[in-house]
């Protein structure tokens, strides 16, 4: 069963949203400082890292790896507007794959996470020890207390705001600009050119080596997926504001992360072979070739930022814990808030318990969570990676077979779906069903939307769009080989993530199996690939008690034939409360009704094994209609008392049957 996101955004819906939340929806530049705030993090530990494997290749991986970085931020970008309602990986592999691989997707992120709060505040403190040396020997101790520090203020209510990752964000990037100066001030331009070929004096470079290097340097761009749980606090168009965002990431990113780590390690060979000075070469090169206000400024920026990305992790793994709990694969106490500050208390201790106990373990060696941290992250992108390359191919499919349907206000907005949309107010090649029954006719769209509707088919299967395609399969192929590589090479990882995600999918097979004795099963919502020749539409409602019955019969009808279950919901988004960053804000995972009855679906659906879909949509007029155009079903089942609300479909005869929780009817049509 495939699942594909089927995420709505009218304009009117957009500016709605941006007026009742103010100045609360982040631009280009917040959601750049967000992103850099987290990468950019990374350069402070990772040159230590890498030279401890590598010697003086560190900076040329590293330089290496940005190539396919830049790959990913444009795949990253369409995450973004193609999922609005955020959640990253989690999002993305559950709607483009399996809701199980979703499932995995979380996993991976949350092993991400624990090790990204970890290191980022061992760093953090390790830094700071540059002007307290004092703490130095009781680093482990004191960066135990920071984060039991931060899981007290995230309890609190006190979390993260895009304001304060642009303050840091700066004065980081400025401080990563200063200490480039200084040295370039220092040498000559032909000095620094003389230290590309000393990368590589005394090395001797094998496939297999190159192939380990470029796998390990990742690291050094962990925190990429931070835009993706971004989107339901981004302003609109989300195209645009990722897409720039992400460019000014890359430019960034590209000037300061490869040329520090060339400098910090080839100009500081003793410091960058110290276990401790090792993870401090970034503020001990602005004291070498600067001075000692330079040193010290990068050095309480540095453990500043690292500190600030600790509590972004945090932040980020309970978010991840609720998002899993809501789709009903963790137990539901993840969910529950504290009366005393509404905050989720279980989750928030989770995201903080876990990398402390990973700290203690690790006995403080910054080395070794390094050398922890690939599995997570390169799963994770792989992941996201082989949902989006499945949505693109589908979205050509369905515009190749002239089935694929868009919404004129997504269009415009550009907030394009994963695949098929099925709420999309016509279809593209504009064929319908005339009200006598009998032939086919052409609908008479209004020019705009038939003009938008051809624009973007022949978007779809533009030269572009064909280049970005196998781009983005390039991209996944190369962060494949990366994550393969890793868990080969990296055995530790291998097995502490492998348990990590194991013991997650445990916990969510578990709960799978209880809430499946209960009589329901947990469902993803999905969209479809196209029209569905001889499926049948079930049509569920909010307070129908005919909903078992509609149900019920529609499976008794399948005959084999694919039934897309529609859920019309009379919820409406709690007005004026703006979303949370990295929250993930789909109406769907709060309304326990249709969770419930499509749980219910799900369990009878298994038993008959017919192949099924599930579209969650909010009431609106001719919303059946639209999804009914779309999938082109034989057998439309509603309750019978609701058939007349739904004339507009324009059915050839109408059937009615009575069963034993009530009346139904069959609104059936040859195409």
């Amino acid at each position: 069963m495939t699942q594909e996101a089927a995420a709505q955004e009218t304009p009117g819906q957009a500016q709605g949203d941006e007026h009742s939340h103010g100045g609360s929806l982040l631009g280009p530049i917040l959601c750049w400082a967000v992103v850099f705030a987290d990468i950019g993090t990374s350069v402070y530990y990772v040159p230590g890292i890498l030279y401890g494997n590598f010697g003086t290749l560190a900076g040329f991986f590293v330089l290496l790896t940005m190539s396919v970085f830049v790959l990913l931020t444009l795949k990253y970008a369409e995450v973004t507007h193609r999922f609005p309602q955020g959640g990253g990986v989690v999002t993305v592999a559950a709607q483009a794959i399996n809701h199980w691989v979703g499932a995995l997707g979380g996993m991976f992120i949350l092993v991400d996470y624990f090790l990204t709060a970890a290191i980022s505040c061992l760093s953090g403190v390790i830094y700071f020890s540059v002007v307290v040396p004092a703490i130095g020997p009781i680093f482990l101790e004191v960066t135990i207390g920071i984060l039991i520090l931060l899981g007290i203020l995230n309890w609190i209510g006190i979390s993260e705001s895009a304001k304060v990752s642009l303050v840091g964000a700066v004065i980081a990037f400025v401080s990563d600009l200063a200490i480039l100066f200084t040295v370039f001030t220092h040498i000559s331009f032909a000095e620094f050119l003389s230290l590309f070929p000393a990368m590589f004096v005394h090395q001797k470079i094998t496939p297999v080596y190159l192939l380990t290097g470029f796998a390990a340097s990742f690291l050094a761009f962990s925190g990429l997926e931070s835009i993706s749980q971004l989107s339901p606090v981004m302003k609109t168009p989300r195209k645009k504001v990722a897409g720039m965002a992400l460019l000014l990431v890359v430019l960034t990113i590209g000037i300061t992360s490869p040329l520090l780590t060339i400098l910090s390690t080839l100009l500081q060979p003793h410091e960058a072979t110290d276990p401790v000075l090792s993870n401090q070469l970034i503020s001990l090169l602005g004291g070498h070739w600067g001075n000692v206000f330079l040193q010290t400024e990068m050095a309480i920026s540095a453990s500043a930022l690292l500190v600030f990305a600790s509590n972004t992790a945090i932040i980020g793994s309970y978010h991840v814990f609720m998002a899993l709990g809501r789709m009903e694969f963790f137990p539901a106490f993840v969910l529950q808030r504290n009366k005393l500050r509404g905050t989720p208390h279980y989750s928030i201790a989770l995201a903080t318990g876990i990398p402390i106990a990973i700290l203690i373990v690790a006995r403080g060696s910054l080395d070794l969570l390094g050398n922890l941290y690939a599995f997570g992250l390169l799963g994770a992108f792989t992941l996201t990676c082989l949902g989006l390359d499945l949505v693109r191919y589908r979205e050509r499919k369905a515009a190749r077979a002239k089935a694929y349907t868009l919404p004129a206000e997504q269009q415009e907005n550009g907030n394009l779906p994963p695949g098929t949309v099925l709420d999309a107010p016509f279809v593209i090649n504009n064929e319908r069903v005339l009200s006598n029954g009998g032939t086919r006719g052409r609908v008479s769209l209004p020019g705009k939307s038939e003009v938008a509707a051809t624009a973007r088919r022949s978007e779809v299967l533009s030269l572009w769009s064909t280049i970005n395609l196998y781009l983005g399969i390039l991209t996944t192929a190369l962060v494949v080989l990366a994550w393969s590589t890793n868990l080969v090479s990296k055995h530790l990882a291998t097995e502490f993530g492998g348990a990590v995600v194991t013991t997650g999918m445990a916990v969510a097979y578990l709960n799978y199996r209880y809430t499946k004795r209960k009589g329901r099963v947990p469902v993803m919502i999905t969209g479809v690939e196209g029209r569905l020749p001889g499926s049948v539409l079930a049509v569920l409602t909010s307070g129908n008690g005919r909903n078992d019955s509609v149900i019920r019969t529609a499976i008794n009808n399948a005959h084999g034939h694919p039934i897309v279950f529609l859920y019309l919901s009379e919820n409406k988004a709690k007005a004026g409360r703006a979303p949370t960053m990295f929250e993930v804000v789909d109406p769907y995972l709060d309304d326990q009704q249709a969770k419930d009855y499509f749980g219910k679906a799900e369990n009878l659906a298994q038993k008959a094994k017919v192949p099924r879909r599930y579209v969650y949509r909010q009431q609106e007029p001719d919303v059946v209609a639209r999804v009914w155009q779309a999938v082109h079903p034989h057998d439309t089942v509603v309750a019978a008392e609701n058939a007349s609300q739904f004339e507009d479909i324009n059915p050839d005869r109408i059937r009615y049957e009575l069963t034993s929780k009530g009346k139904v009817a069959h609104m059936l049509k040859q195409w």
